[in-house]
């Protein structure tokens, strides 16, 4: 048997307004070679300068992560040679990284369908810049080079090699999508490649408790391709030890074509990279007050709001929804103080207040006009009797989201208001009856599933305005007599 071990290098494009080390803008897409400058090309004489809040995002997301804040940290060169790699080296961390330690709680389904909650070390966060993009476009003879990313600042996370599964490394991403959308510092948006990472994979024998031989998968921005990498990369090192051979420690790449990776080149190790201290930066010193300042800025992280909604007797499966976004959570919790009940407010939210929020939001808008109130009064309606559940979401909510007002009156405007009028009911089921009958013998007969097409024409007779459960409570009662 055997031993899946995976360490994770994920890389986290910041959402700051110009790049790490100068004051180019920090877009995504734009013209090629548009949002560029002399010093983020490299040229002889420029010197680079750091982004002040790159630093605080560092410091954010390894508050959030629960690691140490080293109070002096310092940049590095790491030399290597790329085309869209303009000076030739990237300034990076390697001896003083900004962050570390920490740990990245986790919620997955596993391969057997349970349930797993559990803590990704880190091992630590280090400040750095992004190189550009090759374009190798199909007919031509040669590569295209757009250096509008170059220069991006980005956070590296490094974990511990502890995650062991493909279902593992989708949740630590995920996770950390919704972590760095949630501070505020990054999009997370891996299409664009906001949110990426390099797969470290090896297999040892169950049991054994030395490292296997290391393959790194370059650049994986789909989790979907990600874990068809990872479970091809396993079965390829598995098949190798298995017939006596050695794994070779490469950086390969997966291509999604033929579900496969292939080797770019032999792995290098650090010293490949001929580290040394970047003389044009000097150290990040952070002081005990800023720190604490962004400490206590940092309020409600994800998973702790999962457990607030979670003892508000919501579903697992709501609280996804709901706690998703930080925004659309602290929304929630503000009706939520209203609420008659907040487990049938999460069913109203997630199915109409939430879609409304989000089309909000294109619109660039962000509040809701209708108030705490307001929606809990609709829920009282509902619970009352007075409004239909169905009629009360597919009807009432949607007026009152457009224009907001009173639910009993905008009910009664709408013709929603159910009758309850046992006398009124009794009459028009009678009058249903009896215009039917080759329905009621069928009825009688044991077709007990004809009740909901006299359900269906007592309301088509009463307007819409029977009550449900009183209604069917009479039918049958006048039906089975």
């Amino acid at each position: 048997m055997w031993e899946t071990v995976i360490g994770l290098e994920a890389h986290v494009q910041l959402a700051t307004e110009s790049k790490a080390f100068c004051a180019d803008l920090n877009l995504f897409g734009g013209v090629p070679n548009d949002h560029i400058s002399v010093v983020s090309l490299g040229y002889p004489g420029t010197l680079p300068y750091l982004n002040e809040r790159q630093v605080e995002y560092a410091v954010r997301l390894g508050l959030a992560l629960g690691c140490r804040i080293n109070r002096r940290s310092t940049f590095d060169r790491k030399n290597y040679f790329y085309a869209d790699l303009p000076k030739g080296y990237q300034i990076t961390q390697d001896e003083s990284p900004i962050c570390m330690g920490g740990a990245l709680p986790i919620r997955y389904t596993d391969a057997e369908g349970r349930e797993v909650n559990r803590e990704v070390q880190i091992h630590h966060i280090h400040m750095e810049e992004d190189a550009g993009k090759s374009i190798h476009a199909e007919g031509e003879p040669f590569s295209r080079v757009d250096l509008n990313r170059a220069g991006t600042p980005l956070l590296e996370i490094v974990t511990e090699p502890n995650l062991r599964s493909a279902e593992e490394v989708d949740a630590f991403m995920s996770a950390m999508r919704r972590l760095v959308r949630w501070l505020g510092i990054s999009d997370g948006n891996m299409e664009e490649g906001s949110l990426r990472c390099d797969v470290n994979i090896s297999v040892r024998p169950t049991g054994q408790a030395a490292y296997g031989t290391r393959a790194e998968i370059k650049n994986m921005n789909s989790m979907r391709f990600a874990r068809r990498a990872i479970i091809y990369e396993v079965e390829r090192q598995i098949g190798i030890l298995e017939a006596g051979d050695t794994v070779q420690q490469q950086t390969r790449q997966f291509d999604p074509q033929s579900g496969t990776t292939s080797a770019l080149r032999d792995k290098e190790d650090a010293h490949d990279y001929r580290y040394f201290p970047d003389p044009d930066l000097p150290p990040v010193v952070l002081s005990e007050t800023y720190v604490q300042k962004l400490r206590a800025d940092m309020g409600t992280l994800p998973w702790q709001a999962d457990a607030q909604l979670l003892e508000l007797a919501l579903t697992p499966e709501d609280v996804a929804l709901i706690a998703e976004d930080r925004h659309h959570f602290a929304t929630f919790l503000h009706y939520a103080a209203a609420s008659p009940s907040v487990p049938e407010l999460s069913k109203l939210w997630i199915n109409r207040i939430l879609p409304h929020l989000q089309q909000q939001e294109q619109q660039q808008q962000q509040e809701l006009r209708l108030t705490p109130q307001q929606l809990a009064g609709l829920q009282q309606l509902i619970a009352a009797g007075k409004v239909s559940a169905a009629n009360a979401a597919s009807r009432l909510l949607p007026d009152l989201l457009e224009r907001p007002g009173d639910p009993q009156e905008r009910a009664e405007v709408l013709g929603l208001i159910q009758n309850t009028d046992t006398d009124f009911l009794r009459q028009v089921a009678g009058e249903v009856i009896a215009a039917h009958p080759s329905k009621v013998s069928a009825y009688r007969g044991g077709k007990k599933g004809l009740i909901g097409f006299f359900m269906g024409e007592v309301m088509r007779r009463s307007g819409g305005s029977a009550e449900p459960k009183e209604t069917q409570a009479l039918l049958r009662g006048m039906l089975d007599s």
